[in-house]
């Protein structure tokens, strides 16, 4: 299996959120998912079953070190979606398929998806939109990697909805700090409002 030193085969411990690698100076750039127990993104609260994914996303790139990429493994169970179908103007995505099926739409087509696969998804309008479900009867993983470039805008080509998002140095106290807004078109409020 080409990811084995990943250590997704069936049967490896699922992602917790203990922090246990091996102690070490400072930060590694590499990293062994057979050591290491990374500690996971919270799943969005569900607001449908059947729409949003129930998914666990161990945080990777900043245990290794990355300043430039993002990158971490999602987790979805069979029928679940990873995120609303979308588009970036600024960030590249790419995935790389561990375990399972599924399905990827980029654009107007859907393409089926499996272990070995490798999903590229360029900055770019409507047409380079991409979302990624679970059409198997097992959990699928994926490693997905993505430049980190800000501010970045993102569109929801389905709902209408656009994103503007931001990520500024850490606070004082080592706390990340982000700026997030979610809108439609002609539903913003006027320059001078307010002020």
């Amino acid at each position: 299996m080409p990811t084995a030193t990943l250590g997704f085969a069936s049967g490896s411990p699922q992602p917790t959120q203990d922090l246990s690698c091996p102690a070490t100076s400072s930060i590694s750039p590499t990293s062994n998912r057979n050591r290491c127990r990374w500690p996971l993104r919270p799943p969005a609260p569900p607001r449908s079953a059947t729409v949003r994914a129930s998914r666990a996303s161990p945080r990777i790139s900043a245990q290794l070190g990355a300043q430039k990429l993002g990158y971490n493994i999602t987790v979805l169970p069979p029928g679940k979606r990873g995120y609303p179908f979308h588009n970036h103007r600024v960030n590249e995505e790419m995935f790389f398929v561990l375990e399972g099926e599924g399905e990827v739409r980029i654009g107007e087509e859907r393409h089926p998806i499996r272990v070995g696969d490798i999903i590229a998804c360029p900055p770019g309008g409507p047409e380079s939109a991409h979302q990624i479900a679970n059409t198997g009867d097992r959990d699928l993983r994926y490693l997905s990697i993505s430049t980190r470039e800000y501010p970045e805008v993102c569109e929801y080509p389905d709902s209408g909805k656009f994103g503007v998002m931001a990520e500024y140095p850490p606070a004082a106290d080592g706390t990340p700090q982000f700026f997030r807004v979610v809108g439609r078109q002609g539903e913003s409020v006027d320059y001078w409002e307010g002020e």
